[in-house]
């Protein structure tokens, strides 16, 4: 597919995703493609680490697409995220050009004379060479088709949300020394938030809504085998078991899926070829990333276990043995 043409259908963009390496179930894969047909940007909510920043990687590789990302944060303003002037460099432009300067005001009789001669030059400082493009701009501006990930739009404040809507509507942006710039390709855009403050209706509104939770035991286990190949098929569905039985208790930070994989090639490159008490004990902070957490976890893996597991938090996920 070359950049400039749409994915003909669902299954089409499923198909070039899991060349990337993503698995994308039905609905990820509708919603995604709706929102190339629809021109509309995607908004996808849920818990950290279940994939929606590799979403928006994934679908850049699979369009042939160039991924420009504006990362979110507290206290995020227009001139982070659209563009400023590069101060500095006109302050070298014009001490280079200070001889033509000096012949331009040579003339002149007073300082409003030579202020009036100066601001007919302005074009030559204010103008593309010295404006310093952030991702919004270069998305905007980009001479081909893009991919624009707007990550963790929670995180930034509400005035810069609200800043957003005009962008994401138009796709033009205002600029006072320039001009209205214009979008030469309109880019898909792709929102992430994990979900830690509310977002606007009106954002909401201006973008198609995926929520992506963590997978299904089926579909996180495809995950592994395809990026962890080298796992055993026992010893991986066992992992990713266990991995779901963790998700269920009263911890800090469940484990993501990229911790999921970071376990199952750990246990690659420990040669396991099984899940037993010390293997588990020893790579367990390779899943979790808090103290409490860890001491949580080791005390219900020590628990009395009576056979197969309901994943209550009253026993332990499986039978280990102790060597």
């Amino acid at each position: 597919m070359t950049a400039s043409n749409h994915f003909r259908s669902p299954q089409a963009l499923q198909e070039a995703l899991k060349g990337q390496l993503y698995i994308a179930g039905d609905e990820i894969a509708t919603i995604l493609f709706l929102s190339q047909q629809l021109g509309k940007p995607l908004l996808a909510e849920g818990p950290a680490g279940v994939g929606k920043t590799e979403l928006a990687k994934a679908l850049a590789g699979a369009s042939s697409r160039e991924l420009i990302r504006l990362q979110c944060y507290e206290g995020l303003d227009e001139t982070k995220a659209l563009y400023e002037w590069e101060y500095a460099k006109q302050l070298l432009y014009t001490q280079l050009l200070r001889d033509k300067l000096q012949s331009t005001l040579s003339d002149t009789t007073s300082l409003g004379e030579a202020a009036d001669r100066l601001a007919q030059e302005e074009d030559v400082f204010f103008s593309m060479r010295f404006l310093l493009k952030r991702p919004l701009l270069r998305a905007i501006l980009n001479e081909q088709p893009v991919v624009l990930l707007i990550d963790e739009i929670d995180r930034a404040d509400a005035e810069f949300e609200a800043f957003l809507l005009e962008v994401l509507s138009d796709f033009q942006v205002s600029v006072p020394e320039l001009g209205t710039l214009k979008a030469l390709h309109q880019p898909l855009v792709v929102l992430t938030s994990n979900n830690t403050r509310e977002l606007s209706e009106a954002l909401k509104r201006r973008c198609l809504y995926l929520f992506i939770d963590y997978p299904t035991v089926e579909q996180e286990l495809s995950i592994v085998r395809l990026k962890a190949p080298d796992l055993g098929a026992k010893l991986a569905r066992q992992a990713v078991e266990l991995v779901h039985r963790l998700r269920k208790l009263d911890l800090r930070k469940s484990p993501s899926i990229s911790e999921t994989l970071d376990w199952a090639r750990a246990l690659v490159a420990l040669n396991a070829s099984r899940l037993d008490q010390v293997t588990l004990e020893n790579t367990l902070s390779v899943l979790l990333k808090h103290e409490s957490d860890l001491q949580r976890v080791k005390s219900w893996l020590q628990r009395p276990s009576s056979g197969v597991p309901s994943g209550r938090e009253d026993e332990p996920p499986l039978s280990l043995s102790k060597n």
